[in-house]
């Protein structure tokens, strides 16, 4: 992990307690995963063994870029590398951006960690 992504800390409710926490559904795989709000999705889904494909992980170089079919994200950066028209058609950068609501994020080049270690040959 590089610097700028640890940064990226979990934000609990302003009157203590746990964090918020969002049902993340990864398509086309139908993986789930618990993202935590404040916590970027990668890291989220890294947690729950599932890899979204990143690389700078501070929202730049677009190698996360992935689509939201439903539900709310903020990013955590205020310029992250998207078009105006990127934003409108629901492109979201994982990397740098924390759920608001339960998603469904169209991320075909996702796969499971454990499975890509073991060599499962039903993995991409």
């Amino acid at each position: 992990m590089d610097g700028d992504h640890r940064d990226l800390k979990p934000i609990g409710p302003a009157h203590g307690g746990s964090p918020r926490r969002f049902a993340v559904m990864v398509e086309p795989q139908g993986w789930v995963f618990d993202a935590v709000a404040g916590m970027s999705l990668v890291e989220s889904a890294r947690l729950a063994g599932i890899v979204l494909p990143t690389s700078c992980r501070n929202g730049t170089c677009r190698t996360c870029l992935c689509q939201v079919t439903s539900g709310q994200v903020r990013h955590l950066i205020e310029w992250p590398g998207l078009s105006a028209e990127e934003k409108l058609e629901g492109c979201i950068l994982p990397c740098v951006a924390t759920p608001e609501s339960d998603l469904r994020i169209d991320v075909p080049r996702a796969f499971e960690l454990d499975a890509r270690v073991t060599g499962d040959p039903g993995t991409a």
